[in-house]
């Protein structure tokens, strides 16, 4: 990809909302506002999800008694954050298909067959 490519790529993501994952384990869902050579990201309405702890795991497993255990992701309201570009693992691009073009959903879908 090209310069041109990639200013044109990230232009066309600003304010669309972005998960990004981060090496210490946490998820922050927010709208992209800008990136840098760094590749820190800022985010804007940011939410933090986190993993439960060891602890809160252990604990469950022993009210399961062997069964299924599910556990729910903490979370809290951030608002606008900067994520440090070496933290960062992996990032998806939050799409639904009635955002997508039809031409491209369309194209995506002979691909398939």
């Amino acid at each position: 990809m090209d310069q041109d490519e990639a200013r044109s790529f990230l232009a066309s993501i600003l304010n669309k909302n972005l998960r990004i994952h981060t090496s210490d384990g946490r998820l922050f869902w927010g709208a992209l506002k800008c990136t840098d050579p760094d590749k820190n990201i800022v985010l804007a309405n940011t939410y933090e999800y986190r993993q439960p702890t060891s602890k809160q795991r252990a604990e469950a497993a022993e009210k399961a008694d062997g069964g299924t255990v599910a556990l729910n992701m903490t979370s809290r309201y951030l608002g606008l954050i900067v994520v440090p570009g070496h933290h960062i693992v992996k990032m998806e691009l939050e799409e639904f298909s009635s955002q997508l073009k039809k031409s491209n959903f369309i194209d995506k879908a002979r691909i398939r067959d």
